[in-house]
């Protein structure tokens, strides 16, 4: 195997010209961990975020990503779920595994699953961590359950229109909001009912809601409190001033933000659905490695339907 890989590395925070190809050392799986030769690997907006902002990893140099698909290579002591030659997805712990938009990634063994056969390493590529996201929010958080009513904001979006699959594939009542363009694409999903976000407020057009995914941030967790029924829940990805939090209570409501955490079991769960045709990604774009500045640039314009994908130069 070779001892040096490429990856996109900045070594100062910015916009996305930062984001340089250059070549390290390939490294090696410690106790409990796996080596995956990377075959694809997804750009989620906590990416750009990062590139600009020391939010979570400090200042740089650093590689992004987190999501990835790709080959075991080699495995590390008192490994048992995976040998050379499988092929895994997952999600490198969040956020301070970050680096897979690199040729080799390592990271604990529970970090991935097996990648659905069902889908290539692209597919595969877009779901963890969005995928994760929408899965910890309705399942572990909201305990979503069948007949229940949700409202999910940017249902287009990277964890959005997972999302609206996964509320579907429990039974739900799934509202989204999304601009009119992306109204057919959501449905085709399993959206019950589109808003407009653009000509129509969700804050009075939805009632009586169960559960409300907020992926947006901004006004949108204090507007969807009018939409929340007594004995409800918000769920935002994004933090709430406290006046939020405290309207919330007194409207009898469950507000929480929540942060996706690595999960071999959730990563299981997901690959199921997408086995058994409940669930797929939407592909936005794919771009080389070499062009990650491309796929940043694009994500940033915040009107993308469904995910973005680096590839590496390996067959998919």
């Amino acid at each position: 195997m070779t001892t040096t890989m490429r990856v996109i590395r900045q070594e100062v925070l910015g916009g996305p010209e930062v984001l340089r190809e250059t070549e390290v050392p390939r490294p090696e799986p410690g106790i409990s961990q796996v080596l995956v030769r990377v075959h694809a690997a997804g750009v989620n907006p906590t990416d750009w975020s990062h590139r600009a902002f020391p939010i979570f990893l400090g200042p740089p140099p650093f590689t992004l990503g987190w999501d990835v698909s790709g080959v075991v290579e080699a495995t590390g002591f008192g490994v048992t779920l995976f040998q050379p030659g499988d092929e895994v997805f997952g999600m490198l712990p969040y956020p301070h595994g970050v680096g897979s938009h690199a040729e080799y990634v390592t990271a604990p063994t529970r970090a991935f699953a097996r990648k659905p056969e069902n889908v290539d390493h692209v597919q595969a590529a877009a779901l963890p961590l969005a995928a994760l996201t929408a899965w910890q929010a309705l399942n572990d958080t909201a305990r979503l359950e069948a007949g229940q009513r949700v409202l999910i904001h940017a249902a287009a979006g990277g964890v959005g229109h997972l999302a609206v699959q996964i509320a579907r594939a429990r039974g739900a009542y799934v509202i989204g909001t999304a601009s009119a363009k992306n109204h057919d694409l959501v449905r085709g999903l399993g959206a019950d009912e589109m808003i407009d976000y653009q000509a129509t407020d969700f804050a009075a057009a939805v009632s009586d809601v169960d559960v409300v995914l907020d992926t947006v941030g901004g006004d949108y967790p204090a507007r969807s409190l009018r939409t929340i029924r007594a004995g409800g829940q918000l769920i935002s990805l994004l933090p709430f001033p406290p006046e939020v939090a405290e309207e919330a209570a007194r409207l009898g409501v469950r507000a929480q933000v929540m942060l996706v955490e690595h999960d071999h079991g959730g990563l299981s769960a997901i690959a199921d659905l997408v086995t058994e045709g409940k669930l797929r990604p939407v592909i936005a774009a794919t771009f080389p490695l070499s062009d990650s500045a491309k796929a940043h640039e694009l994500g940033e314009k915040r009107h993308v339907a469904g995910k973005l994908v680096l590839t590496m130069d390996v067959p998919q």
